[in-house]
Parts: C-alpha cells; sequence; structure tokens
C-alpha cells in the first residue's frame, strides 16, 4: 500500500513538474523570437561529409513549435534522435541526443551569429571525461553547417567528431 508521500510522488512523476498557468491564464507559448533561432534547421536534409554521403536528417518541429526533432540515419547503419528546445527559465537552448548504440549526449547553449553553438560533457564507464561542442551555422545559400569537436584532455587539445554540411532533399 503506497503512503501519501508515494502517491504525491507518483503523481508528479505521471504528470512532470508543476508548470501549469494559474486558473483563467493561457499557458505560455513558444512563438517568441528565442523559440524560432534555431528554425533553420528544420527540414529534410542529406547530410555530406567532405564529398561522402553521412546519411539523412530529417528535422522537424513537434509540440507546438516547442521542440525540433531531429531523425537522423547514418550511411553506415547508424540512427538516432534528438529533442531540441529553448528554455525561457535559463534563456538557453538545450539539446538531447540518443541513438541506437545507447550513446547519450545532453548539450547547453545559445544563439548568436547565425549559429547555435551547444557544448557538455560526457562520462564514459571508465570516469574518463569528454567535453564536446557542437555548432549549427546558418549558410547563406540554405545550408547548414555541424561542426562537432571533442576533448578527453580538459580541453588542451580538440579533435573533429563530425563536420557535415546538410543540403535540403529535393
Amino acid at each position: 500500500m503506497l503512503s501519501r508521500f508515494g502517491l504525491l510522488a507518483l503523481s508528479a512523476l505521471s504528470f512532470g513538474p508543476s508548470v501549469l498557468p494559474a486558473q483563467g491564464q493561457q499557458p505560455p507559448r513558444c512563438d517568441t523570437p528565442a523559440h524560432r533561432q534555431f528554425d533553420f534547421w528544420v527540414g529534410d536534409w542529406v547530410v555530406m561529409s567532405g564529398s561522402d554521403t553521412a546519411g539523412t536528417n530529417l528535422v522537424t518541429l513537434v509540440e507546438d513549435g516547442c521542440i525540433l526533432h531531429e531523425h537522423w540515419v547514418g550511411s553506415k547503419g547508424g540512427t538516432g534522435q534528438s529533442f531540441n528546445f529553448y528554455n525561457r527559465a535559463d534563456g538557453k537552448w538545450h539539446q538531447l541526443w540518443v541513438d541506437n548504440g545507447g550513446n547519450v549526449l545532453t548539450l547547453a547553449g545559445t544563439y548568436a551569429d547565425s549559429a547555435l553553438r551547444y557544448a557538455g560533457e560526457t562520462t564514459r564507464r571508465n570516469g574518463n571525461v569528454i567535453m564536446q561542442e557542437l555548432s549549427f551555422t546558418k549558410n547563406t545559400d540554405g545550408t547548414v553547417r555541424q561542426f562537432w569537436r571533442s576533448s578527453n584532455d580538459g580541453g588542451a587539445t580538440w579533435t573533429v567528431a563530425f563536420d557535415g554540411l546538410y543540403r535540403k532533399r529535393k
């Protein structure tokens, strides 16, 4: 039998954090200019890495425009999805990525100068911390460049993990 505390805890887990507006008020919307900063990434893309096709990526707006949902299919069989959203509470963009190998990446960042720049850290099973930096840049020709680099020595040296160019599928 659940205690009152247990029932309250289950209620909180079932309905998420209490962010509902006061009675009679409209819920906040995701239609501010800040929420639209990353819309340049929305589309159906072929992604190139140099002269090689790296994969395809379908990026859609969901939840009334509050989330950019990425659906990645790599040319070598890897797949993954990310959820990208602007958090009005901290004024930052956040990304949660999970792939078919169970790899998880959690990032936060900001938009400036036609680019969204994310940073975060991942911890390997052996305890090593890997710093991650990703940027998505809107190019004048409608393409998008994703540049991802990582460091396993606290930022002393960096390795390019991915450098891709997104072109809209015809």
